[in-house]
């Protein structure tokens, strides 16, 4: 499995736009001159950054502005969309994730994803986290045991369940289920973990635990977040893309890009004078 420190030297030369201009010494994924249209309506034009590894990445902007769009093509999720046409390159584990040689299952089990509403599987908590690794090929029953536990207690959901592993997944409460859904992820050993609004459901409580979570998880996964709460944005994440009609407006380290931003729109953004 190639470092990112290994996959470096086979990416493209950066190109001078928005988000070139920030260097990201250990880039998980290059995304290049990324433009998507859905049939002839564009929905992101020209977007090139790099993602840092073992760092939150947050994707802001207002509705309707490219952020899930963007998310969804880090694991080519868009391939699900009837017509969809891209142009660009993202580049992750030394090449591009839209080779034709590329098994984009083998892909989805490196870069994870985790949805905006809880999507557990009609099945029992152990069921839903070790799906994954059994599609996988992993059929012994300690191995798969081992894993489920491990998913759980790195998603925070370890003691709350582990006396009720074999009940149904439905019966966890929303912030549980999301956990749950962070959990199973987790169980196939990806590098990056992809999140859309994973919170928007949520009351502050669960909230709460989540962000914790993801605080956590930085120290061994590369993070990507798609947010719609400028404070959760602030508090996670190490780095912002600001995103506006389908365009990167600006990328920086989140310190700097909330307290002094370059471009006059995304301070109108994120002082909230539209949105």
């Amino acid at each position: 499995m190639s470092s990112p420190a290994d996959l470096t030297p086979s990416l493209p030369d950066r190109p001078a736009r928005p988000g070139r201009d920030v260097l990201i010494e250990k880039p998980a994924m290059r995304v290049s001159r990324l433009s998507l249209w859905y049939g002839s309506t564009p929905a992101l034009e020209d977007i090139s950054l790099d993602l840092p590894e073992r760092r939150i990445t947050a994707f802001i902007g207002p509705s309707g502005c490219g952020k899930s769009t963007l998310l969804r093509c880090l694991n080519r999720m868009n391939d699900l969309v009837d017509g969809v046409r891209i142009e660009g390159d993202v580049h992750f584990a030394g090449g591009s994730i839209f080779d034709p040689e590329v098994d984009v299952n083998a892909l989805r089990k490196r870069v994870g994803m985790v949805f905006q509403k809880s999507n557990p599987f009609p099945k029992s908590i152990y069921e839903n986290v070790a799906y994954g690794p059994r599609i996988h090929g992993v059929s012994r029953r300690g191995e798969i045991e081992e894993i489920v536990e491990r998913g759980l207690r790195a998603a925070a959901l370890w003691d709350e369940v582990k006396d009720r592993l074999h009940e149904s997944a439905l019966r966890l409460s929303g912030g549980q289920q999301q956990r749950l859904c962070i959990a199973r992820a987790l169980a196939v050993e990806p590098e990056v973990i992809l999140l859309d609004e994973p919170c928007s459901a949520l009351d502050p409580v669960a909230t709460a635990k989540i962000e914790e979570l993801l605080l956590e998880l930085r120290q061994s996964y590369t993070l990507v977040v798609v947010t719609h709460n400028m404070q959760q944005a602030a508090r996670v994440s190490d780095y912002t893309a600001f995103l506006y009609l389908g365009r990167l407006v600006e990328f920086g380290e989140t310190s700097a890009l909330f307290v002094k931003p370059r471009e006059k729109q995304t301070q109108d953004y994120i002082t909230g004078r539209f949105g």
